[in-house]
């Protein structure tokens, strides 16, 4: 099959052909209709947290083509699905809690050698990960759904209260979807930071009720204004070293703060600043199968009005480039992959 991998550091994908994925017996083959290019996959290629030869993409919605042996349930050949891309121990303190993306000797599809992702024709998944996607909810969405359960369980980590104000640090496609779901959930004000006149636009889009550019506005005080308060709750969706100190300080008295910015270097805070106010400060990472099933159940339902995130399909031909474009690229939010395309 046609796939898609990582060379080295500094280096563009590169495009090739691999053995086809055989299914475990607790594993599916899964035909991809589309993968989703996500942020981190540009982070662990930039740091070089992933071997050469690594299929990348764990956000992927398709058919099934195979099944394994020990397959249980009623799925079968043609199935609409999505996935978990979690390959969980069953056996840790995070997987006896039922949060297999907190194991702490899993591994996550796209990430290893071992692994493959969704960067191909064809990407392996356990079946106990599997989420049907119903009529309803089309290729383009299912293949967002991963990245939509990720900015639903940050937003339900929240506990946005009914009417509250909220700030949100970065419209990417994490941020973006945060927009969308703290205004669900309730939130009276959904304020967006964003450099990028395209994606404040994009929030707007959204369900953001006003944004604001950092670079010529003071965030604290231009908050103040639109909503007459400090933020009960602060989403930080983009990972730089400094916004979280920035996102204790823009808090009002018992925020809450919620970092769903992944930040792969040190940071540094000044806890006496948390302190006065008594800031609460949550780390978001990932999501629970409930929260895919809920994200596909507000798509299907027509609630969530995902399509203005995505932004763009390509082929295999124009992913090497792409890809690398995005590192500097604010023009794009949820750029998908067709594998049927050249």
């Amino acid at each position: 099959m046609r796939a898609a991998f990582f060379q080295e550091i500094g280096k563009p994908l590169s495009v090739g052909s691999v053995a086809d994925p055989t299914p475990q017996a607790d594993e599916v083959i899964i035909g991809v209709a589309r993968a989703g290019i996500c942020g981190s996959d540009l982070h662990i290629t930039q740091y070089g947290a992933v071997p050469p030869g690594t299929v990348l993409g764990h956000e992927f919605a398709g058919e099934i083509v195979a099944l394994g042996t020990g397959i249980k349930g009623d799925w079968k050949v043609g199935d609409r699905v999505t996935a978990l891309p979690l390959h969980a121990c069953h056996q840790c303190d995070a997987c006896d809690m039922d949060l297999p993306a907190l194991c702490s000797q899993g591994q996550f599809t796209g990430t290893q050698a071992n692994k493959p992702g969704a960067y191909a024709q064809f990407v392996a998944a356990r079946a106990s990960m599997l989420q049907r996607l119903p009529t309803g909810v089309s290729v383009d969405e299912g293949g967002m759904v991963e990245p939509l359960a990720v900015a639903h369980h940050t937003v339900e980590l929240g506990r946005i209260g009914k009417g509250e104000a909220v700030l949100v640090i970065g419209a990417g496609p994490i941020g973006a979807a945060v927009t969308l779901f703290a205004r669900l959930a309730g939130a009276a004000h959904v304020v967006v930071s964003e450099p990028a006149a395209t994606r404040r636009a994009l929030a707007m889009d959204l369900g953001a009720t006003a944004t604001i550019d950092p670079k010529a506005e003071d965030v604290g005080a231009r908050f103040r204004a639109l909503t007459g308060c400090a933020p009960h709750v602060v989403f930080e969706c983009v990972g730089i070293p400094g916004l979280i100190q920035q996102t204790i300080q823009l808090a009002g008295v018992r925020g809450r703060v919620v970092v769903a910015g992944v930040c792969f270097g040190e940071d540094s805070i000044t806890p006496l600043v948390g302190f006065s106010k008594e800031v609460n400060v949550q780390f978001a990472q990932c999501y629970t199968e409930k929260n895919f099933e809920q994200v596909i159940d507000l798509i299907a339902r027509g609630v969530a009005k995902v399509t203005p995130m995505h932004t763009k399909t390509i082929g295999f031909a124009e992913l090497p480039e792409t890809f690398e474009a995005l590192r500097t690229a604010v023009g794009q939010c949820k750029v998908l992959i067709d594998p049927t395309r050249a």
